[in-house]
C-alpha cells in the first residue's frame, strides 16, 4: 500500500508540542488551525497530527494511512475485504480541516482506530458545515464512525460499533 504513515497524537498544550516536535522533525507544521496542527514529513514520508486535547495528552487518537485518491481508497478498501476485514465508508467527508474520502478499518485487536484516506481539499472548519449536529460522546455509530470529535472517538475500541 503506497501512501503516508499518519500518527494522531492527543497533547495537552498544542504550542509546546508544536515547539517540540518542530525540532524532532526539522521542520514547521503544514496546517495550523485552532487546536490542530499537522506535520508533512517528507523523509520517511509521514504525517504527524496534533490535537490539543488537554488531560490526554500523550495518548494515540487514531492512526491513518493517506494515499493518493479515491482510486487507491477503493482499491484498499476492496484488498482488505478480500482478506476478511470490515470497515465503515465515509464518502465527502469533512474531518481534520479538511474534504476527505475514507473509510475506517474495523477489528483492529487493541481496538485501535485506522483510516485510509485522501485530501480532496482543504477546509477552513474542523467538520465542516454540520459541525453543530456532530455528536460529542459515546462510540460511533456504525454507518458513519467519525461524526463525533476525534478527541472523544479515540475512547471507541471499534469503529463499527
Amino acid at each position: 500500500m503506497p501512501g503516508r504513515v499518519q500518527l494522531a497524537l492527543n497533547v495537552n498544550d498544542l504550542t509546546e508540542s508544536i515547539a517540540f516536535y518542530s525540532k524532532l522533525f526539522g521542520t514547521e507544521p503544514a496546517k495550523l488551525r485552532p487546536g490542530y496542527a499537522n506535520f508533512a514529513i517528507a523523509d520517511p514520508p509521514r504525517k504527524l497530527i496534533l490535537m490539543e486535547n488537554p488531560g490526554q495528552g500523550g495518548s494515540l487518537n487514531h492512526l491513518g494511512v493517506e494515499v493518493a485518491d479515491t482510486d487507491a481508497v477503493d482499491a484498499e478498501q476492496t484488498r482488505l475485504a478480500q482478506a476478511g476485514l470490515a470497515s465503515a465508508d465515509e464518502r465527502d467527508t469533512t474531518c481534520c480541516y479538511a474534504k476527505q474520502d475514507k473509510f475506517w478499518v474495523a477489528g483492529a485487536p487493541d481496538g485501535e482506530l485506522w483510516e485510509i484516506y485522501t485530501v480532496l481539499d482543504d477546509s477552513p472548519t474542523f467538520y465542516g458545515q454540520d459541525a453543530q449536529q456532530r455528536p460529542v460522546g459515546g462510540a460511533p455509530r456504525a454507518s458513519s464512525p467519525n461524526q463525533q470529535p476525534m478527541r472523544r472517538r479515540q475512547a471507541a475500541a471499534d469503529p463499527l460499533r
